[in-house]
């Protein structure tokens, strides 16, 4: 089942890729219109899906910078 889903999140992000390249041609006021709605068909959806998918959310606690959540430990990289 996740391999299915990947594969629709891997979909979604192509048509999207595909609308966004389509949005910088030339076309006609009903066929941006249309695009446009698809694209944001196509976001709503990935959107949905990314979230079934992938239910938690990692953030860093209040206060400490995200890099600081991977270990890091503020230590800067040697010269």
């Amino acid at each position: 089942m996740l391999d299915e889903d990947f594969a629709r999140i891997r979909a979604h992000r192509n048509n999207i890729h595909r609308y966004r390249r389509l949005l910088g041609t030339r076309l006609s006021d009903i066929e941006r219109q249309f695009i446009e709605r698809r694209l944001a068909e196509e976001q709503t959806t990935l959107k949905a899906l990314a979230a079934k998918t992938f239910p938690v959310a990692f953030t860093p606690p209040k206060g400490q910078p995200a890099s600081s959540s991977f270990g890091g430990g503020g230590r800067s990289s040697p010269a």
